[in-house]
């Protein structure tokens, strides 16, 4: 039976190796990208943020629901608050979570976009030398291509000989 699964598995991965390896190292980069994303926000953009809002730090901003054994305790950070028993709201860390979230989809974005631009500059470049203007309207048709896609005029003379164009790119029959 383990054998068999080892077949199986192997065929799967001989079959879809590429993509497989392709979502490991997708998934890899991923992740790093995403470490460096939350250091960025938790080591140099929430601290400003929190001193602007809250005047320490924004993962120290939370709210006590409940106060701990101590009810005349101040506590700095959430933690204290927890280890006396307080229930807290942590405002700051949740802020900073969706703070991580807009600048990983922002970054993202930023990613795609470039990729998408670099791609289609590209693929246009490619387009041009593959294409020709059409005689007749402009358009830009296949250097190949015997008839127009846009306005239907014989655009090659790779005509049969019993045909030939009259001045207004339309055929003529000759056998007629």
């Amino acid at each position: 039976m383990c054998i068999n699964i080892w077949k199986h598995f192997k065929k799967f991965t001989e079959k879809r190796g590429g993509n497989v390896v392709d979502l490991g190292i997708g998934i890899i980069i991923g992740s790093a990208f995403t470490a460096i994303v939350q250091s960025f926000v938790k080591d140099i953009l929430t601290p400003p943020l929190g001193l602007v809002l809250h005047g320490t730090n924004l993962e120290n901003y939370f709210i006590v629901i409940r106060p701990g054994r101590n009810e005349s305790a101040v506590y700095a950070t959430p933690e204290e608050a927890q280890a006396d028993g307080a229930v807290t709201e942590n405002v700051g860390s949740f802020l900073n979570t969706v703070i991580n979230f807009f600048m990983v989809c922002f970054a993202l974005f930023w990613i795609f976009y470039s990729f998408n631009i670099i791609h289609e500059n590209f693929e246009s470049s490619k387009k041009k030398d593959e294409t020709d203007p059409c005689p007749w309207c402009q358009e830009l048709v296949p250097k190949d291509a015997v008839k127009c896609k846009y306005c239907t005029s014989i655009i090659n003379e790779k005509i049969p000989p019993q045909y030939k164009r009259d001045g207004t790119g339309t055929l003529i029959d000759l056998d007629q």
